[in-house]
């Protein structure tokens, strides 16, 4: 907006002498066109006495501003109007303009829209054409491969390897790269390896016949032996299991080991009558060595001996080879037996023909295909020992081949390799043992609800308590049956004996006599490590009332009975005598949980607890007169303190609650002194003090009657833990609280306390003479000796602060 400023107008002089009058009406008209005061000109012609002429001269100047108001205003009215008359021509140009774009709009819709939708068409219709063409070519593609392999097939059937061979490799060059069908393509590349090794043994016919018949004898009688190796180790170990029992019968005889003597001789028989055939060899596979004594001696009488040597050796070494391949499209845990079942046969018929084959074979030769046999099966154990994930498929696989070191032990062949191995892959077993342990455990305590077990049946008592030494009593209970632990205990129990005997599975035909070390050290770890801190990870994250916390500490007492039990299943599998297990005293592994479970029930009592104390707000620390029978938070407590016992003793072991209700008192006492040192609480007297007197002694009264559950001495470990409110009590009751300054009776009779919060405590006791108005009846009067030496100990322990 423009200012607009007024200059200052001046109204001319009359030069021609005008009235006086006019000469009024002109300064007038002056002083209204300047904006100055009228007032000089109200009381001018008030005091003469002619207002009138005043309003006259008004009258006469407003009429000459009328018409200049009229041409102002003419003016401005005459350009609104225009701009009126602009703006409605202004309106209907934009309405024709709106109308304009509307129907443009309109019919560029109406010719887009169908031109987009045959768009989307197009573009739709040129994909699925792609997609098709694609298809075609790839079922060409198809085609074509499945023609090679059709023309391959028949040339196969007709003998025709040569043209065979064209296929096959037509289809590597062509097609192997090529072919869409994933199946397709994983037929082929397992089929060309197969049809090129057939054409091979079709071609060596002249001694492929007997090459074939062996190799499938071998790998039957290689798991002939293995079996019955087996089977003898089933026997040692159920003699071992008599010994076990007859030795913790103490009836330990000389006619079981005579016994184990003789079943250790029948098992040599036995394996070798599997390959006992007389002269030929013939056994009970038909193991039949003549076709190959015929050959050597045909070649022998026509003088080429050497040459067939060198060819049977050649070939078998090729067998021999190909026996060493693992096939990728197995696991190795299904093919591991037929895997070493061929070798071993192998080599026990190589053993046969060094011994009657008249000098087919040479002794340095068999050696040498074993050096590069063991070499070969030490390389795939260790490949496929390194990619095993699992404990039980790599127990399985170490297993059968202890049994075929025992097997070809018995031919004079060294094994010390393959014990190196399966010794090296120790740590690996254990380390995948104790994971499925971890998960085991904490599949077995995420079911648990930590409620007591109830057993119906005697069966079931003897399978969670029996089985693992944990009663307490050996008289059998009355049915049903209610544990003192949950379905925790057992199951964990379970997984831990499985660890060790799977522990000891994997130890036991090793090479290695003495292993309970091993199994001891691998134990203490499943306990400390994953058992500790399986439990831990519950107790801190899933304990949340008191309830289960209790029931997790009961179990942890438990734990520590089954805990003997292990290391003694441990050294019974092991076989080491168990008086020498039983000397080294072990520390309890699972104090970390067992810490943990007593520190969370102790807190959720203390929680508890705290919310009795609360009551302490509605004592008068001012009473006129001591409350006869305790205050009403003392009485409290004890009520929850007295059930809580009565709930506890029947699965708590008495050392276990000793602690916790040790616990729960030093708390207990640590808020009576809190309270008193709160900003709450800004003074007390005698009498309030009294009533804590009281409440201790209450206290106190409780810790003693737990002598009949406990013993004299664990009580008074309970009433102990009383001592700092009892000595705070006892100091604000004396008649000398200075002797607190004195060494010997504040080690004697105050030592819990700390002088801080005594001088703290000390200045907010107020005597009866010290309420308010007082001091009126007691001026002049002498002091108390009581307060006096308060207030000494108050000043030499500021002193001395």
């Amino acid at each position: 907006m423009n200012t607009i400023t007024t200059r200052r107008k001046v109204v001319p002089v009359a030069e021609n002498g005008d009235t006086a009058d006019k000469q009024d009406q002109l300064l007038l008209s002056a002083a209204i066109c300047n904006g100055e005061d009228l007032g000089s000109f109200v009381r001018k012609v008030f005091a003469s006495g002619k207002p009138e002429t005043l309003l006259l001269h008004l009258k006469r100047f407003s009429k000459s501003k009328e018409s200049e108001i009229e041409d102002v205003c003419r003016a401005h009215y005459q350009d609104f109007i225009t701009a009126v008359d602009d703006l409605r021509s202004l309106l209907s140009d934009v309405d024709s303009l709106k109308s304009s774009l509307s129907n443009s709009n309109s019919k560029l819709q109406n010719v887009a829209v169908p031109l987009l939708t045959s768009l989307d068409s197009y573009v739709e219709a040129r994909n699925k054409c792609g997609n098709i063409t694609l298809a075609i070519n790839s079922l060409n593609t198809c085609v074509r491969l499945m023609e090679l392999c059709s023309r391959a097939n028949s040339h196969l059937a007709e003998n025709n390897f040569y043209l065979a061979l064209r296929c096959l490799d037509s289809i590597e060059t062509d097609f192997q790269d090529q072919v869409p069908s994933t199946t397709l393509k994983r037929m082929v590349e397992k089929q060309i390896p197969a049809i090129r090794a057939h054409i091979e043994r079709q071609v060596n016919k002249e001694f492929g016949d007997w090459l074939v018949e062996i190799r499938t004898v071998s790998r039957n009688l290689g798991q002939l032996a293995i079996g019955q190796a087996s089977a003898g180790r089933q026997r040692e170990e159920e003699l071992r299991m008599k010994q076990r029992e007859a030795e913790e019968q103490s009836r330990l005889s000389l006619r079981d080991c005579v016994y184990a003597l003789e079943e250790e001789e029948e098992d040599g028989d036995e394996i070798d009558g599997v390959i006992d055939g007389g002269n030929g060899g013939n056994g009970i596979l038909g193991f039949d060595l003549t076709p190959l004594y015929k050959a050597y001696h045909i070649h022998q009488t026509l003088g080429l001996g050497d040459r067939f040597r060198q060819y049977y050796f050649e070939n078998r070494k090729l067998q021999l080879t190909s026996d060493f391949q693992v096939s990728s499209m197995t696991p190795f845990l299904e093919s591991h037996q037929t895997f070493f079942a061929q070798i071993a046969g192998f080599f026990i018929v190589e053993d046969r023909v060094l011994r009657t084959g008249g000098g087919l074979i040479k002794k340095m030769e068999v050696e040498n295909l074993w050096d590069t046999a063991v070499m070969k099966m030490c390389s795939v154990l260790e490949d496929q020992f390194s990619r095993m994930q699992t404990a039980n498929h790599l127990l399985l696989i170490k297993d059968y081949v202890s049994l075929l070191g025992v097997t070809l032990r018995r031919f004079g062949y060294p094994i010390d390799a393959l014990l190196d191995v399966l010794s090296k892959h120790r740590d690996k077993y254990h380390e995948l043992l104790l994971s499925d342990c971890r998960k085991q455990m904490a599949e077995a305590l995420a079911a648990d609800k930590f409620e007591q077990m109830y057993m119906k049946k005697e069966y079931e008592y003897s399978m969670n308590v029996l089985s693992f030494q944990i009663q307490t009593s050996n008289i059998m209970p009355a049915f049903p049956y209610v544990a003192p632990f949950s379905s925790t205990v057992p199951d964990c129990c379970r997984i831990v004996r499985s660890f060790i005997e799977d522990s000891v599975s994997f130890m036991s035909h090793g090479g290695q006599l003495e292993f309970y070390d091993v199994v001891k050290k691998y134990l203490d770890r499943l306990l400390t490590e994953v058992l500790d801190g399986a439990l831990l990870k519950v107790i801190n994250n899933s304990i949340g009332g008191v309830t289960q916390a209790m029931q997790m500490a009961a179990n942890m007492a438990v734990f520590e009975r089954a805990f003997d039990f292990f290391f003694r299943h441990a050294a019974q599998l092991s076989g080491i005598p168990l008086r020498i297990a039983e000397r080294a005293k072990r520390q309890f592994p699972l104090i970390k949980a067992r810490g943990a479970a007593e520190e969370t029930l102790s807190g959720l009592l203390k929680q508890k607890v705290d919310g009795f104390l609360t009551l302490m707000e509605n004592v008068n620390w001012v009473a006129d007169e001591p409350p006869q029978g305790g205050n009403e938070y003392a009485n409290e407590v004890i009520i929850f303190l007295e059930t809580l016992i009565s709930t506890a003793q029947q699965i708590l072991p008495v050392q276990v609650l000793k602690r916790i209700m040790k616990d729960v008192l030093s708390h207990i006492s640590e808020m009576i002194i809190g309270a008193l040192l709160g900003e709450s609480v800004k003074r007390f007297n005698v009498n309030a003090i009294m009533g804590l007197d009281v409440d201790v002694r209450l206290l106190e009264s409780f810790a003693e009657n737990q002598a009949s559950l406990l013993s004299e001495t664990d009580a008074s470990q309970l009433k102990s833990a009383l001592i700092e409110s009892r000595q705070m009590v006892n100091l604000l009751l004396s008649n000398h609280p200075e002797n607190f300054l004195n060494p010997v009776i504040r080690e004697r009779s105050y030592s819990a306390l700390d002088y801080r919060k005594v001088v703290t405590i000390s200045e907010k006791l107020r005597d009866q003479s010290d309420r308010l108005f007082g001091s009126f009846g007691t001026r002049g009067a002498k002091q108390n000796p009581k307060k006096k030496s308060l207030d000494t100990l108050i000043k030499r322990l500021k002193d001395a602060n």
